[in-house]
């Protein structure tokens, strides 16, 4: 015979501690900062943020038609992101007003003064504000005209 224990049966005891189990190994909801391009050509994107110490612009990030890339891997540290996107295909770009540099080659700069005496290209990006969410994904959805001011 089972033992009972209020209302429940020792019987099922190891069923309950079995699903208890399963629900600590549940992976955690992903946190991170991911970058889809919904357009129909290749984009180049690069990132800016506070550091720690000091202004960081990277970049670049190749993304291939209706695919999406994540650029910043676990919780967000920081509320702004900045964004710069070229379009490959046409040479139109996604930027804003937040001046940051950027170089032609993969790159990570700290700070963003003297860009051009520094040996890098000023680039106008755009501001992300995550809010506070642990997650967010920014879509570019449609491909800029020409010069800056995309989507």
């Amino acid at each position: 015979m089972f033992r009972y224990f209020g209302r429940v049966s020792l019987a099922f005891l190891p069923i309950l501690l079995a699903g208890a189990a399963l629900l600590a190994m549940a992976p955690e909801a992903k946190a991170e900062l991911r970058l889809c391009n919904k357009t129909p050509v290749q984009i180049g994107i690069a990132i800016g943020y506070k550091s720690h110490q000091d202004w960081v612009s990277e970049g670049w990030w190749n993304l291939e038609a209706d695919s999406c890339q994540v650029v910043v891997d676990g919780p967000l540290p920081s509320r702004y992101y900045y964004l710069y996107a070229l379009d490959y295909e046409e040479g139109g770009a996604w930027g804003g007003t937040a001046f940051m540099c950027t170089h032609d080659k993969e790159f990570t700069i700290e700070g963003t003064g003297d860009c051009v005496a520094r040996g890098y290209e000023r680039r106008g990006f755009v501001e992300v504000d995550t809010g506070d969410k642990l997650s967010w994904t920014v879509q570019l959805t449609e491909r800029p005209k020409s010069g800056i001011g995309g989507q």
